[in-house]
């Protein structure tokens, strides 16, 4: 590699993260400030529309009851409230805790066998009958304030998906995955720009609601149901937002390996649902959101990569005397044995910081590596195995 083309790849290199993590959330930010998209509120809250609660479980003994107590302690009309729990077969008692609930307006739809999540959730679509459904997962806690907020901007007959905002949470001392924190709320801020602008790209799968109809629509089970939830809704002419006053706690993973492995399964799943509707990146049909589309997941996707060729690129020009290349390949260097050291402590009962954030950085490159080599190779996950959290109770 000469060094012409070492410093090409370089600049390429730079130009991407810069891009991705500083230009598009200040084009963003230019581009709604100027004609902002609003979320109305209905002028009258008391017509509130009967909603359903999927929510998909396997082996979650330990906190399903927790869960449902929650769910049946939010503020919202309880006759208008449906909650159906979606058993993927499992083999503790996870049912036996959801039908002593029958008499509360809990409902258990049992799988016969093991399909993964989105086999489950497609089983469940047609027997929800309200006209909003609401996911979310076992392991998360909704604020008991946050319902009416991401119901009520359906009043908006534009709005078809509506994503609620997460808080990742964990104990003051848990600090093994600290970096989540940070990477968490920069995504909702991320996601609050995207709203004003056009529409979300991806809703969370742990607390979003989503028109009926559009929750019915056909979805082949190795796709991802949360991202496809707001392409649903663009495809249908529909908006998806993110609605900021909807808070929902989700507990830190407190290993770092599952968080890896996590990540794998929903950057594939999110790789694979992107391809099958990639024809919402086409920007003379889609406007704003295909450049949203391109530059928040494709771009982001593509950032490891980047970095791999930054390092080679770095190499060669240190090879070649250049004193301040070198500088940068001891700096990376230095990041990659606190990683390392950070990933070899991740099972430890607390990382110091100076660890846990740059193995949380350098995790989620290689996850996002591994997870496009998957992708291109057809790769699929057999059944879904949820991670399991501890959970924090909402406040």
């Amino acid at each position: 590699m000469s060094t012409t083309i070492a410093l090409s790849a370089l600049g390429a290199a730079f130009v991407l993260v810069i891009y991705t993590y500083v230009g598009y959330p200040l084009l963003l930010r230019i581009i709604g400030s100027a004609s902002p998209k609003s979320i109305p509120l209905p002028e009258d809250t008391r017509a509130w529309p009967n909603i359903s609660f999927s929510v998909p479980a396997y082996n979650e003994e330990a906190q399903i009851e927790e869960l449902i107590k929650s769910l049946l302690a939010l503020d919202y009309p309880r006759d208008l409230v449906e909650i159906l729990v979606v058993s993927d077969a499992s083999e503790d008692g996870t049912d036996d805790v959801v039908r002593r609930y029958a008499d509360h307006g809990v409902r258990l739809l049992r799988m016969q066998e093991r399909g993964g999540k989105n086999k489950a959730e497609n089983a469940a679509a047609h027997e929800l009958s309200s006209e909003i459904i609401v996911n979310t997962d076992a392991s998360i806690r909704i604020a008991t304030h946050a319902l009416k907020p991401l119901i009520a901007v359906f009043s908006d007959p534009t709005i078809g998906c509506a994503s609620g905002r997460d808080v990742s949470v964990g104990s003051d001392d848990d600090i093994a995955n600290a970096g989540e924190s940070g990477y968490v709320g920069y995504e909702m801020k991320i996601r609050d720009m995207e709203t004003a602008v056009s529409g979300i790209v991806g809703a969370s799968g742990c607390f979003y609601a989503i028109r009926s109809h559009l929750h019915r629509l056909p979805l082949p089970e190795q796709y991802s149901r949360d991202f496809s939830a707001a392409l649903h809704a663009r495809e249908h002419g529909y908006r998806p937002v993110s609605v900021t006053d909807a808070v929902c706690y989700v507990p830190r993973t407190t290993s770092l390996r599952k968080e890896y492995r996590r990540k794998v399964r929903t950057i594939t799943r999110g790789m694979q649902t992107l391809w099958f509707k990639r024809h919402l990146m086409n920007p003379f049909r889609q406007g704003w959101f295909a450049w949203m589309l391109f530059s928040h997941k494709v771009c982001r996707w593509a950032l490891p990569w980047g970095a791999a060729a930054a390092g080679l690129a770095l190499a060669v020009l240190a090879t070649e005397g250049q004193r301040w290349a070198q500088g940068m390949v001891a700096a990376g260097l230095l990041l990659l044995v606190l990683a390392t050291i950070g990933w070899i402590r991740a099972e430890a009962e607390s990382v110091p910081r100076i660890f846990s954030v740059p193995a949380y950085l350098v995790a989620g490159n290689l996850a996002a590596m591994h997870a496009f080599l998957r992708a291109i190779s057809g790769g699929r996950d057999s059944l879904w195995e949820p991670t399991r959290r501890e959970v924090v109770k909402a406040g």
